[in-house]
């Protein structure tokens, strides 16, 4: 297993363990991994997470500011923003309101 390879999997395992009802960024998730700056390595992680063998709640993770920035990966422009309503969130300009008080950081 190529490093890269390694690391996206480490990447997707944390994304995993997201709660339901909670969210978290391509940031935590890097500097959970000791990659602080890594940020876009785990955005490209991510994006490979359909071809995961376990699901992977991937529209749990989001930006920094609590955009929506991956949604274009979910085969629907509006399908990420649906699956976090569904949990309970509200959306208004692909931003999630209340964003600082569902944030799940790994390390917690």
């Amino acid at each position: 297993m190529s490093e890269k390879d390694n690391f996206f999997k480490r990447v997707l395992e944390v994304a995993q363990c997201v709660p339901y009802g909670k969210v978290t960024t391509y940031g935590a998730i890097a500097e959970y991994l000791g990659t602080k700056g890594s940020a876009r390595m785990v955005g490209w992680a991510m994006n490979q997470s359909h071809h995961n063998t376990e699901p992977v709640p991937a529209h749990r993770v989001v930006n920094r500011n609590g955009m929506l920035t991956g949604k274009f990966h979910f085969g629907s422009p509006d399908l990420m923003q649906k699956l976090l309503e569904n949990e309970g969130f509200i959306i208004e300009n692909n931003k999630i309101v209340n964003f600082r008080e569902n944030l799940w950081k790994p390390w917690e």
